[in-house]
């Protein structure tokens, strides 16, 4: 096949190019680029869907547990618990136990299993609503360039990439290069991510290597409408037999279970697993088999341009939605440290501490899947005297260590710039996390303030605010929470007067990072927030220092920005002061990412290291405006 001559093939500027549209490539793009890349393009290599996405939205995805509040509502969860069946002496299947699927209290959202393709065309559905997207097929990405020198000026367009666009005839061959009709275009890009799964082609661009093992299990996957008298089949349950392992995961609205087995005919495995229970089917919506890779990339970026997430920098079994979960996660994390960048908000430094933060997380994923997915394929013993088999008590005991690690909620950052607390590299020395962390000390990206982690001891610094979202939508802004205190009492209201009085001064640090434009609302990239301890009953929204509830002369006194923890009419008490760990007189301040991690804990009274903390990564917007 013979490519096109062409000319003048089309050239294209865009802030960030997202190779990948599966869900880690459409996280991207919902909680990066809605509200602050003006022009980006999208493109999937593996089905050859490409996507150019022009930014008008003005509404972000308000991220609930790793996926959108909507998918939650409009999903209903079958089953909560985790059935474990084994065969008795006898070799007979039975139920050995119950157990909860997830950590109850550990969240005040519920645990939802949806498909992929649920969970895309949901992403795509959001950004189909709030932007101009047309789905275009065929597009290939050839080539790639870096200009080290443009690298070091954030506004210069330092990526060149090849894509050819491909027509319908050569997307069906077994190997589409182009055709006499292909035409190709060269993209000049400010950043690349490559969310292109386990055979990257970004990856190999950078010179990245997969590193880790691959394991002697082979896995099948069967999914399809199971016809059977097994009585646990709506629930989520892991089988052991002298025959194989089975994983039933039940998906939504009732129709489609996904099986995981052992070598075989995959039917006549399962059947032989389930005995004495019955298995057929009329409807196989999909199959595979494969061997279990466990391996993470080398690097996970190049020239603080390039970047990888999902699949293309982290494979292992497909267990628990830990893949598909933790690289939504991954371009969560970066995708509003570039939003940030691109618009002049934020110091390129930023983006080193990603690199940092998310390869001990792929990690840990790798360890945990290394563990269960070793305990999940192996037989049962057979007696106390088996040493080879899995004991199933040890089996309960790793799944409901590593549900915690499964939820997302135990995920723990470092310290880095936009985290304050003293290091905590891991007991075990990770050599390849310690060289990120040495390029992170030494080019800043590290911070000398640290935290008061006391003062509000059940919030860790550097891991997620707990059940705290509704107030907290992904916007993009940093939040400066404000726990007031009692402020019936005198002394502890004159604390949080001189707070507002130092935040409303004649140069105070929050002016510094407003944007400020046409809009009757100035941009605050830093949202400050009240909640206070005393009864609502006792004081007036009046009383309080108006930078706390700013005034709009069009739309009036700003009412969401000032609670009150106390009992509810309709929902129960509060309790936010004692579940956080903080003094109800006294009180304390925390500095949100706009992730919902926490970067810093203090006093009312350190604005001094508040205003350093922040003025280390965001820039001056006064600066810029003039």
């Amino acid at each position: 096949m013979q490519l096109s001559n062409e000319t003048n093939p089309k050239q294209t500027s865009v802030d960030v190019l997202i190779i990948g549209a599966g869900p880690s490539g459409l996280m991207l793009w919902t909680c990066g680029f809605e509200r602050t890349a003006d022009y980006f393009e999208l493109i999937l290599d593996s089905l050859g869907i490409g996507q150019d996405v022009w930014r008008e939205a003005n509404h972000m995805l308000e991220i609930r547990f790793w996926v959108s509040v909507v998918l939650l509502i409009r999903s209903q969860v079958e089953a909560i618990a985790y059935p474990d069946q084994n065969p008795d002496q006898d070799g007979k299947l039975y139920r050995s136990d119950r157990i909860v699927d997830t950590i109850p209290g550990l969240s005040c959202f519920q645990q939802a299993t949806l498909h992929q393709a649920r969970i895309e065309d949901h992403l795509l559905g959001y950004i189909w609503k709030h932007s101009n997207i047309s789905v275009e097929r065929g597009i290939m990405p050839e080539s790639l360039s870096i200009d080290k020198q443009k690298s070091e000026d954030a506004d210069e367009y330092a990526i060149s990439i090849v894509l050819r666009h491909l027509v319908p005839e050569a997307i069906e061959e077994p190997v589409a290069r182009g055709s006499a009709d292909s035409r190709t275009e060269t993209v000049h890009a400010k950043y690349l991510v490559g969310c292109d799964g386990a055979h990257s082609w970004t990856r190999r661009q950078i010179g990245s290597i997969m590193e880790g093992e691959q394991t002697d299990f082979v896995w099948g996957v069967l999914d399809i409408i199971p016809i059977t008298d097994f009585p646990d089949i709506r629930y989520r349950c892991a089988i052991h037999s002298a025959t194989g392992s089975l994983m039933v995961i039940p998906r939504e609205d009732g129709y489609l279970d996904r099986f995981k087995t052992t070598p075989g005919t995959l039917v006549a495995s399962a059947r032989n697993t389930l005995a004495p229970y019955t298995l057929s089917y009329k409807h196989c919506h999909w199959w595979t088999a494969y061997r279990i890779g466990q391996r993470v990339g080398s690097k996970f970026s190049k020239e603080n341009r390039v970047f990888l997430a999902g699949d293309a920098v982290h494979t292992h079994s497909p267990k628990a939605g830990q893949g598909m979960n933790i690289s939504m996660h991954d371009t969560y994390n970066l995708g509003w440290k570039l939003a940030r960048v691109i618009k002049g908000w934020a110091s390129p430094d930023l983006l080193k501490i990603r690199d940092t933060e998310r390869h001990r997380i792929a990690k840990g994923l790798i360890e945990f899947d290394q563990r269960f997915s070793r305990l999940f394929s192996g037989r049962p013993t057979k007696d106390i005297m088996d040493t080879t088999g899995v004991d199933l008590r040890t089996f309960k005991a790793v799944f409901e260590k590593g549900n915690l690690f499964a939820s997302g909620c135990a995920v723990e950052y470092p310290a880095s710039l936009i985290v304050a607390k003293l290091d905590n590299v891991p007991e075990e020395k990770d050599l390849a996390y310690d060289k990120m962390a040495t390029i992170g000390r030494t080019s800043g990206s590290f911070t000398s303030i640290t935290g008061k982690q006391g003062l509000a001891s059940k919030v860790p610094i550097g891991m997620r605010m707990p059940s705290y979202k509704e107030l907290l939508p992904s916007t993009g802004v940093w939040r400066l929470l404000v726990f007031a205190g009692d402020i019936r009492d005198q002394a502890q209201f004159l604390r949080y007067q001189k707070l507002g009085a130092a935040l409303d001064a004649t140069d105070p640090f929050l002016q510094r990072y407003t944007v400020r434009g046409g809009a009757t609302w100035p941009q605050r990239l830093v949202e400050v927030l009240t909640i206070h301890s005393a009864p609502r009953v006792e004081t007036e929204l009046r009383q309080f220092p108006e930078v706390f509830h700013p005034f709009s002369e069009e739309y009036g006194w700003d009412y969401n920005k000032i609670f009150v923890d106390d009992d509810t009419y309709h929902e129960g008490p509060g309790r936010a002061y004692e579940d956080y760990g903080i003094n109800k007189l006294t009180g304390c301040v925390i500095i949100v990412r706009p992730d919902q991690y926490v970067s810093w804990v203090g006093d009312l009274e350190d604005v001094t290291s508040m205003e350093q903390f922040l003025s280390a990564f965001m820039k001056d917007q006064n600066v810029k405006a003039r």
